[in-house]
């Protein structure tokens, strides 16, 4: 059994295995080169939501079997905190505009394929407006997934840093501001020290690109908008001829709206045709928008492989996970549970061992 670990990278992934290390019994050394509230992290632009089954319009159906089995598990999680984090798990809506109708027909079939279970409902018109009463009535088609949700991904991520410095400070210190120079088998090394454990994970995303070449960036794009004119009650995407877009609501009349996919690997700030397109996507489910403040507009790249699918690369002493694309908050707890299993020398599921890769 491992009882030392050292995780760089302090992301929604590296809290999250610190979290359950320290469930473990284990101590925890957590190392990123940036600050407590993850800002410098793809896990600060993130939008937190919550639905596997959505994902399989354009995700493999591993997806799927992560994401099912991590909303249970963030539920878990957030149980263990002291601060509160907005969680919600009253299902979320695909819609679309005449044009895309199709697309929506597409993924019913494709859920179907998936699984036998109610997870998605044919909405007309009239149901819709039942779930969301103030919907653009404009809208006349759309599916319903009734088990997914969303959670307030910069609430969690101070929670889990509270977590780690308060909660759980017996177990972990935390290296904040400190960049990790070399990782290797039970060793990693900052500017001005050497740390050996029994194993080392590396969780830093597209900054492991120099020990993981086939790593690519992938651009997500958020706005942050305050609409006191608006009452969304859940999480939407609109089907769209370049690709879906999302908003997600907020407490307090807050909500996000973004991309979930532009293939570049670009930090540099939104632009124009992308704001156009995310806020009259907004404005086209609800005219209120009109009326909306912007309190943020927000980029970064998530880091994908090949394939779209997370992988677990391990060898004796080291481990890298990365390849989350943009699953990281649907992903992240199963994730870091497979890794502590793995850490444990308990096998894994076997629907699941495909993301192991040996090094």
């Amino acid at each position: 059994m491992n009882t030392s670990i050292g995780i760089v990278g302090a992301g929604i992934l590296g809290r999250l295995l610190a979290f359950f290390c320290v469930k473990q019994g284990w101590q925890v050394n957590l190392f990123d080169s940036g600050s407590p509230d993850g800002r410098q992290s793809c896990s600060h632009v993130a939008a937190g939501m919550l639905s596997p089954y959505c994902e399989l319009e354009s995700a493999e159906p591993a997806i799927a079997d992560l994401g099912s089995s991590s909303t249970y598990l963030w539920q878990q999680v957030i149980g263990e905190l002291e601060t509160q984090v907005f969680f919600q798990k009253e299902g979320s809506l695909v819609v679309a505009h005449t044009p895309e109708q199709g697309d929506l027909e597409r993924l019913h079939h494709i859920v179907a394929d998936y699984t036998s279970d109610p997870v998605v409902h044919r909405m007309d018109a009239s149901n819709l407006l039942e779930l969301e009463p103030e919907l653009n009535p404009g809208i006349s088609r759309g599916l319903f997934f009734p088990y997914e949700g969303q959670i307030d991904t910069r609430a969690i991520l101070s929670g889990l840093n509270h977590y780690l410095t308060s909660q759980a400070a017996s177990q972990v210190v935390v290296h904040y501001h400190t960049p990790v120079n070399h990782i290797a088998p039970f060793v990693l090394e900052t500017n001005t020290q050497s740390f050996q454990y029994d194993c080392v994970v590396d969780c830093r995303g597209l900054q492991a690109k120099t020990d993981i070449s086939k790593l690519r960036g992938v651009r997500g794009e958020i706005i942050r908008i305050q609409a006191p004119a608006v009452q969304l009650k859940r999480p939407i995407r609109l089907m769209h001829p370049r690709y879906p877009l999302y908003i997600v609501p907020r407490p307090d009349h807050h909500y996000v709206i973004g991309a979930t996919t532009v293939e570049a690997e670009d930090f540099s700030e939104i632009s124009v045709r992308s704001a156009l397109e995310l806020l009259s996507a907004a404005f086209s489910l609800h005219s209120g928008f009109a009326e909306a403040r912007i309190l943020e507009t927000a980029v970064h790249c998530r880091p994908a492989l090949d394939d779209n699918l997370p992988r677990i690369f391990y060898q004796n002493g080291l481990l890298r996970v990365n390849g989350l694309y943009r699953h990281g908050f649907l992903l992240s707890p199963k994730i870091a549970d497979l890794v502590v299993h793995f850490l444990d020398g308990k096998t894994l599921e076997a629907e699941f061992q495909h993301l192991m890769e040996e090094v």
